[in-house]
């Protein structure tokens, strides 16, 4: 089986998850009330599955999927301001075909970008308990063992960056002799994966000014610097 099937496989295991007992009773009461604003829509509320290129070089790792986003929608960073933000760098930087993300067929794709995240179900108040997110991380280990081709990863939000080391380390891929400080932007090169590190588009930091759309964008500018780079070693070897 290819890998972009065993993905796949993966996406349909993941969506049919029940491990976790509160964010089950709290994705699915949120699905049912709703808010005004979509209460004529129908919410996914399930666990999202991730998206992307299967062959892809760049790795995003987020936190969890939004209450009226993610587990509106039905797909990663969609249907809210966060997704808003991280599409529109994406599009910029020449990994998506268009700047928004709306819903499941609205024709977005992803190219050489995979999109996965620490948790898979909304939590309450966006705060996972340490129980919750261990119950979570096989399915990011097995990504990170099928995506094969990933020489890039940013970590969206402390979680997301220390979740991505975290699974590369365990997975035997990576060695650290000090863990990484994260701040935004920093970057860390280990065997033959670069790390970069990146505050989450969350409203709580590009409504305040903590994240700038500039600042944002610096991150996958750096991130196709460190590709293209790998590309003209390829090329003079």
């Amino acid at each position: 089986m290819s890998a972009a099937s065993e993905l796949q496989k993966l996406q349909s295991q993941i969506i049919a998850c029940r491990k976790c007992p509160r964010l089950v009773r709290w994705r699915e009461k949120v699905a049912r009330e709703k808010v005004k604003r979509f209460a004529n829509e129908e919410y996914w509320g399930k666990p999202i599955p991730s998206f992307g290129d299967p062959d892809a070089r760049l790795l995003l790792v987020g936190l969890a999927p939004a209450a009226h986003g993610g587990n509106r929608t039905g797909r990663m960073f969609t249907g809210d301001n966060s997704g808003n933000w991280l599409y529109r760098a994406l599009h910029k930087a020449g990994f998506a075909n268009q700047a928004e993300s709306t819903h499941r067929n609205d024709g977005l794709k992803l190219t050489d970008c995979y999109i996965t995240a620490t948790l898979r179900c909304a939590p309450p108040f966006n705060k996972p308990t340490p129980k919750e997110i261990l119950n979570c991380r096989p399915f990011l280990l097995q990504e990170i063992e099928l995506l094969r081709n990933v020489q890039v990863v940013i970590g969206l939000g402390k979680i997301g960056f220390e979740a991505a080391i975290n699974g590369y380390r365990e997975l035997g891929k990576i060695e650290l002799k000090a863990k990484p400080k994260f701040a935004h932007c920093a970057t860390y090169k280990f065997g033959g994966i670069t790390f970069i590190a990146s505050f989450h588009p969350s409203q709580q930091n590009t409504f305040t000014g903590k994240l700038t759309e500039a600042m944002f964008d610096k991150v996958f500018s750096t991130a196709k610097k460190f590709l293209n780079r790998q590309d003209a070693k390829k090329i003079l070897s």
